[in-house]
This record gives structure tokens, sequence and C-alpha cells, in this order.
């Protein structure tokens, strides 16, 4: 065989090897994600057993629930950026290990204001994981048509992760206690930390100049304050209260005193030059809106499953399953439909098929209809997913490779936002839908309509307490005023999701391949590539 020929065959060998590395690095980042997806609802079903073993406070209850999403979407960018500085990986494997500490905290505490602060350092776990996971992979794909798929699969294991929480915790709260919802993460990060040292290669971005640590304190303390309003706001609280408006007002004076921080210095945390390009800034609206008409949507849709048809939570899981096996399915069809349709057409009709899904579920009246439920959440599942992956994708292929955690970091926190605002928005109108339907209810005492107007299972009590004909009349009265709360929220998302379509005009046309990066190397490709001296 001639010099050229083994030269040939070798290098056929390692674009072989190499390739395969590549997918199992995937492999880790979405067991990674898998983690945290789950992490953030797992809890929900423990609730009511948290609260019988804890006796914590309406307000300590509340931080429960509520720590983690709030310290780990205030943080993304943080260290998002700081991964960029000093290597991803290095911040990844210090998520995991603070992962794996904050779960056995959370498992084993004996109070509220431990398991709060255990939620907390979760949060903080997080994310160091979720920007990581993204931007680790944006350095290792460095071909757009091989990062498609990687972020298809990415996001189908997302999408799994969100579905799984719930039943998960069902499962382990019917056999163990509340604290085994989160002893599980333990194994897998036990399992996580050396596989990930072994097998993710590491990677930074640009390093000139001093990481800006009061910038990235700014974005954390902006962030922290507008979705702590935001939630607020979603739960019912007066916009005017002070305790609402104040951290919105703040959050807003840090979040533009952030940005202009950012345009004066040499070396920002986040090139806002990256909002100039119009696929970036398109791409991340595109998620705001995509989340704000669906995540409220999404949480009165278990409240219609569970307090108008009767179902269990378990069961209520089970029947949201076919939205979560049809954004599987987008997920890993999604890099297909990219090369062959382009991110333009791609998004808009991702919008406008889960527009049509929401059109289709206000059909849903006060008793069960299987069939079309099925329909609709399969559709909804489908186009929510379709919609995510092509604005995702066009996001962090936009962007540069050395600012990939910091855009990781805009797409999760943009997430995050877009759900926060989304609970506001649509929990808002399905509030002003709602309430009127109790105003005059025959036999009901002025009093008891008011306590039954604020949400469907007060007024299941307040009907429970007062009995006879008159609390018939007001059980009724109220799960046909949720029906009708709920058609009305419909059309004002499906109204959300139209001016997505709208908005995704701007995205380019085709997939452009043409640029691509030089593939970061994973550790075993390295060694592979060592040279060997023959005999």
């Amino acid at each position: 065989m001639s010099g050229t020929t083994t030269a040939a065959a070798q290098l056929r060998r390692r674009a072989a090897g190499a390739g395969a590395n590549r997918w199992v690095v995937l492999v880790v980042l979405c067991v990674s994600l898998l983690l945290v997806a789950v992490d953030a609802t797992v809890l929900h079903v423990a609730v009511p057993a948290v609260t019988e073993d804890l006796r914590p406070g309406a307000i300590e209850l509340l931080w429960i629930v509520d720590t983690y999403p709030l310290v780990c979407a205030s943080l993304l960018i943080l260290f998002g950026t700081l991964g960029d500085r000093v290597g991803r990986r290095r911040i990844l494997l210090i998520g995991y290990a603070l992962f794996g500490v904050a779960s056995a905290m959370a498992a084993f505490s004996p109070n509220p204001v431990l398991l709060i602060l255990a939620r907390g350092l979760l949060g903080v776990g997080g994310a160091m994981i979720m920007p990581a996971t993204l931007s680790i992979l944006r350095q290792v794909f460095p071909g757009r048509r091989e990062r498609a798929l990687a972020i298809g699969i990415w996001s189908a294991v997302a999408a799994v992760g969100a579905a799984v929480g719930p039943l998960l915790g069902g499962f382990l709260l019917e056999h163990f206690w509340w604290g085994s919802v989160f002893l599980v993460n333990i194994p897998l990060m036990l399992v996580s930390l050396p596989v990930g040292r072994l097998l993710l290669p590491e990677s930074t971005g640009d390093r000139d100049g001093p990481w800006d640590v009061v910038g990235a304190l700014m974005a954390a303390g902006g962030l922290f304050c507008a979705v702590l309003g935001v939630k607020r706001l979603g739960g019912g609280e007066p916009a005017l209260s002070v305790l609402t408006l104040g951290p919105l007002v703040l959050g807003a004076v840090l979040l533009v005193t952030f940005v202009r921080r950012q345009r004066r210095r040499t070396h920002p945390l986040i090139d806002l030059r990256m909002f100039a390009r119009p696929a970036f800034g398109t791409a991340v609206g595109c998620i705001v809106l995509a989340m704000l008409a669906l995540v409220g949507l999404e949480l009165i849709a278990a409240q219609y499953l569970q307090l108008v048809l009767g179902l269990s939570p378990l069961e209520t899981g089970l029947r949201l399953l076919p939205l979560t096996f049809a954004a599987m399915g987008a997920g890993l069809a999604g890099a297909r439909m990219l090369r062959r349709f382009g991110p333009r057409r791609m998004v808009c009709f991702g919008f406008c098929l889960t527009a049509a899904a929401v059109a289709v579920l206000t059909a849903m009246g006060a008793e069960d209809d299987t069939g079309l439920l099925l329909c609709g959440f399969v559709l909804l599942g489908f186009g929510l997913e379709t919609t995510l992956f092509g604005a995702y994708e066009s996001m962090l292929s936009e962007a540069p490779a050395a600012q990939a955690g910091g855009a990781a970091a805009i797409g999760e926190t943009s997430y995050q936002l877009g759900a926060g605002m989304g609970i506001a928005l649509l929990g808002t109108v399905m509030n002003a839908a709602y309430a009127p339907g109790l105003a005059h209810v025959p036999g009901v005492p002025a009093r008891a309509s008011g306590a039954a107007s604020h949400s469907l299972g007060e007024a299941y009590e307040v009907a429970a307490r007062l009995g006879g004909p008159a609390g018939d009349a007001l059980r009724l009265a109220a799960r046909n005023s949720f029906v009708h709360g709920l058609h009305v929220t419909l059309l004002v998302s499906a109204g959300l999701l139209l001016l997505g379509a709208v908005m995704a005009l701007r995205l380019p046309r085709v997939m452009q391949c043409e640029a691509e990066e030089a593939p970061v190397e994973v550790p075993a490709q390295r060694e592979a590539e060592r040279p060997r001296v023959s005999a």
C-alpha cells in the first residue's frame, strides 16, 4: 500500500472516530439537560407531601417552589459568559458537583428554610449546566448540518424531561417519601462527573480583557428582580403592589444599565452587536413569543384536565404524553425540515400549526372528548417544537463561536422570561374572563361568590362548604365560567402565535452551510491522533 493511500485511510479513520466521539459527547450533554429539565417539574407533584411533612408557611411554600427557576434564570448570563472565559467544561463539571450536593441537601432537609436554600443551590447548578451544554454542542458540531441534527436531539430530550418530571415524581411518591424526588439525581451525577471529565472537550471563547464582574452581577440582579415581579403577576398579586411593582422597576433599571454598560465596554460580557443580525434578534423574539403564548396555556390545560374533567395528576400527565411524543418527533425531524424548507418557512409553519392546534382546542367543553384532546395536543407538541427548534438553531448558528456561552445563555434566559410572562399574561386573561360568570349565581351570597371568583379550585371549596342547591349551582357556574375563560385564553394565545409567524418572516430563507469553523477536538480524538512509532 502506498504512503498516500495509507495516509488517506488514516484520515478516514480519524474522521469516523471524531464523528463517533462527537455523538458520544452529545449523549453526555443530553443526560445533563435531562436532569435539569426533570428537576424543574418533578417537585410539583410533591408539594402536598412536603407541606404535610415540613409544615411551611404560605410564603415559605411559595419560595420552595419558585426559588429554583428564579435563581436559575437570573444566573444564566453570568455562568454562560464565565464559561466562555474560564472554560465551558469546567463550569459544567462544577455544576454537576453542585447539583449532586444540593440534591442530597434537599432530600434530607429537616425544615423549610434548608429546603429553600437547597433549591437555590440547585438553581445555581442548573444555571451552570444549561448554557454549558448548548455552547459545548455549538463547538463540538461546527458543521451546521450535523449541528442541526444534534440540536434536534437536544431539544427532544428537553421535551422528554419536562414531561417525565411529574410522572417520575408521582411514581416515587407512591413508593417512597418526598425526598426521593431529589435523590434520583445523585447516582446520575456520580456517573456524569467522571464520564464528563473523560469525554467532554474543553473550549473557551474570547479571553481578551478582564471579565466584567460588575456587569455579570447587574445582569443577575436585574433578571432576578424581573422574573420575581413577573411571577408575582402570574400568581395573581396586584400589579401596583410594592412587592410586585418594585422588583419590576428595579429589574428594568438594572437591565437597562447593564445594556448601556456593555455598549461602552471594549470587552463586553455579551456582544450586543449580535442583536443587529436580523436572524439572531428575530430568533430570540420568536423564543419569547412561543413561550409567552404556550406556558400559561399549558398550566391552564392541566387545571382543566384535573378540575373540570376530574382526572388524577397521574392521568393528567398521561393525557399530556402525546404532546411530548409529538415534540420528540419534531425535534428528531427538525434537521431535515430545516435543510428542506429553511429557517423562515420552518418557524412560520411551526407558529401557524401551533395556532391551528390552539384553535382546535377551543372546542373543549365541560365533557371529556379524548379524540379532540389527542388531536389538539399532538398538533400543539409538533408545532411548538418545530418553532423552538428553528429559532434555537438560527440563534446559535448566527452567534460567533467565541460567544457561544453568552448566546446560549441569552436563548435560555429568553425561554425563562417568556414562560414567566406567559403565565402572568394568560393568567390575567383567564381570571378576567372567568370571574364575571360568578358575580350573580342564584342562591349564593355575594361574599361566597367573591371568594369563588379567585380560582376554580377555591370555587369548589366554597361550593362544598355551602352544600345543597346553592353549592351545586356555584359548582356548575364555576365550571362553565372556567371553560369560557379557557376559550378566551386560547384565542389570545392563537393571536400571539400568529404574531410570531409574522415576526419569523425576518429569518433567512435558506439554511446557510458554507462557513464552518474548525471543530473542537474531543479528548478521545486527541489521543487517537498522537503519533505512534511503528516497529
